[in-house]
């Protein structure tokens, strides 16, 4: 009896170890901890970084060099927003106080996820300019995995 070894295919539920890092370093890097578990085709990861696993076996290792902009898109000016304090206490801890570099966590419109922003400025005690950019869009990116399981 021959048995194939699994391949990634469209739909494949994964359970992998992987490093996603631009010219700053790694933005995630599951190497040293628990495994992650996704589904291909569910957003998780980008369909640039869903392509490159595409037809790898079950027990792999590879390591991808994505150029500027093919992981995460370019950076959007129009991802750069001002929004009032008084909008983020309503959404949060009224007490918040927030520093350039922070990521903020915010809820998505149907409060079934989260999306995050970075303080880019502060304007006196009336507004935050947040981006919301991914922290890779416009950067060149490395791409390391290790495929554990697929189904």
């Amino acid at each position: 009896m021959t048995t194939t070894t699994p391949r990634v295919q469209a739909g494949s539920f994964l359970t992998l170890h992987y490093r996603l890092g631009g010219p700053a370093g790694d933005i995630i890097n599951t190497f040293t901890g628990k495994p992650a578990t996704l589904s291909l085709g569910t957003g998780e990861l980008s369909p640039a970084v869903e392509a490159c696993l595409m037809d790898m076996e079950e027990g792999a290792r590879a390591t991808f060099e994505l150029p500027a902009g093919a992981a995460f898109g370019e950076r959007n000016p129009d991802m750069q927003q001002w929004l009032a304090r008084k909008v983020l206490r309503d959404m949060g801890d009224p007490h918040e106080t927030y520093n350039v570099g922070d990521v903020v966590q915010f809820p998505t419109p149907d409060g079934q996820g989260q999306f995050a922003g970075v303080v880019l400025q502060l304007r006196d005690n009336d507004a935050v300019l947040f981006d919301f950019n991914h922290p890779l869009a416009g950067q060149p990116v490395t791409f390391e995995v290790q495929l554990i399981g697929v189904l």
